[in-house]
């Protein structure tokens, strides 16, 4: 105490401060959940006091300092928005998946019984998709319950979250989803490939048609053909030499198709999922292997940063009402055919068009057949939703 006395205000008021940042510290490694949630108080700090130049010198605080917490903020927009929109753009939190097989199951249960006392199709017609008729439908008064819709029907990553304002189900069945623009000599949709390399088990190296690009190929032929829409199948590859800035690569080219093609009103980002090598993405869907797929929606917001300014997306509210009204049909018409709806952080390229989707289609575990045979009923639900044969059927019901 004696030796204290003698030393200067400065230095009590120095040495209590380098007390003070070797415990705050030692807080960040000891508890850095807690540390972490003060990292803004902690930044609103203007100068660098002599304490925190003192703590400087002990190399754990140092790195800590600047790999511990780095603020997305500090990045440029454009920098930023290359690195979260392309690196770990599609990697799944397995955790919100899991109970995706208990739906499927309970799904194909409903469907089974909804087949009951039917007859059993002619073994000529076994493997020859035959569009189907409504077998199930879902009660929406029951899902006007927030956790209900949002167990039911969405896995949300746990990098981000999502409200009862967007999760709304009179909200998301609202919006009308039909096309406005009914003239085919005119483009109504656009297909393309942000990851146009992701081919299946039995893919043939160098033959594109075996790849996603093949299955988009086939869905615009199915659009066109049968249910007579003007398709634009763009072939762009943007994932050639790395799937790093696939995003950021493909927007120019995006800008230019829809600035040439202003009536275009949907846009599809056609996918394959990544999964573990020994689950397969499959159901018999009368008599024919059929991938199973998967919506996926970007909110332009994460738990860290909150939401994202530079990755705005106006048409956030439609593409979540869209992929909705897509689940819906899917379950109703082909129950189990879908997996719950993926939603993540970031944007993903929606923001162009307010009926935009993007879609995995089965995984690189599913052979090209499997993956052929869902673009048929894929296609279905696409024309039931964007002919407004759902919505139609949904105001008789509530009549």
């Amino acid at each position: 105490m004696h030796g204290r006395r003698d030393m200067g205000e400065d230095a009590f008021r120095l040495q209590d401060e380098m007390m003070g940042e070797v415990q705050e510290k030692a807080y960040q490694t000891c508890l850095p959940v807690f540390s972490f949630l003060e990292e803004e108080t902690r930044r609103e700090k203007d100068a660098v006091s002599p304490a925190a130049l003192f703590t400087g010198f002990l190399p754990l605080y140092e790195y800590m300092e600047f790999h511990y917490i780095t603020p997305v903020q500090a990045e440029s927009g454009g920098t930023v928005e290359q690195i979260i929109e392309g690196r770990a753009s599609h990697e799944k939190d397995e955790e919100a998946l899991e109970s995706d097989e208990e739906l499927m199951e309970a799904m194909r249960e409903e469907n089974e019984k909804a087949e009951q006392g039917k007859e059993e199709a002619s073994a000529d017609e076994s493997g020859v998709f035959q569009e189907a008729q409504k077998s199930v439908t879902i009660d929406r008064k029951a899902l006007e319950d927030f956790d209900r819709l949002a167990a039911d029907f969405y896995a949300v990553d746990s990098t981000t979250y999502i409200g009862r304002d967007q999760l709304d189900i009179n909200k998301l069945t609202a919006w009308d989803m039909t096309l406005q623009q009914k003239d085919p000599s005119k483009p109504q949709i656009l297909i393309y490939h942000t990851h146009s390399q992701e081919g299946f088990v039995d893919s043939v190296p160098g033959d594109d048609m075996t790849t996603i690009m093949g299955a988009g190929e086939k869905l615009a032929q199915v659009l066109r053909e049968k249910y007579g829409y003007h398709v634009i199948h763009h072939l762009g590859k943007y994932d050639v030499e790395s799937r790093d800035y696939a995003y950021s690569n493909s927007a120019p080219a995006l800008e230019q198709l829809l600035a040439e093609n202003p009536d275009i009103e949907v846009i599809i980002d056609l996918h394959r999922d990544e999964v573990a090598a020994d689950r397969k993405l499959v159901m018999d869907l009368n008599g024919r292997p059929t991938a199973r797929f998967m919506f996926f929606n970007g909110l332009s917001r994460t738990n860290k940063t909150g939401e994202i300014d530079y990755l705005q997306n106006p048409n956030l509210n439609e593409n979540l009402a869209f992929s909705f009204q897509m689940q819906m049909a899917s379950n109703e018409y082909y129950p189990g055919i879908t997996r719950k709806i993926y939603l993540k952080g970031y944007r993903y390229n929606m923001h162009y068009r307010g009926k935009s989707l993007l879609i995995e289609l089965g995984a690189q575990t599913n052979t090209v057949e499997e993956i052929m045979n869902a673009i048929d009923p894929l296609a279905h639900i696409l024309s039931v939703v964007l002919s407004g044969e759902e919505s139609g059927e949904q105001e008789e019901a509530a009549e």
